[in-house]
């Protein structure tokens, strides 16, 4: 049941789109070939943080609203 808003972990969908890989040892493969962190579960399939390629959100102020010093 997926009825969690965010999911930590990207889907075996989204790795194999995200490699272009079906196979789970293609898909590790092509992990390690792209420099993406994973870890390997039980099942042998590639687990991916979600947070590990999607972007960052900052809190940088906009340089033009800052008061001259």
């Amino acid at each position: 049941m997926k009825t969690i808003a965010y999911q930590l972990f990207l889907s075996q969908e989204e790795v194999a789109q995200l490699t272009g890989r079906k196979f789970r040892n293609l898909q590790i493969g092509t992990l390690k070939l792209m420099g993406i962190s994973f870890q390997v579960n039980a099942s042998g399939w590639p687990i991916v943080v979600r947070s590990i390629i999607e972007p960052v959100k900052t809190n940088k102020s906009n340089p033009a609203n800052r008061s001259p010093k």
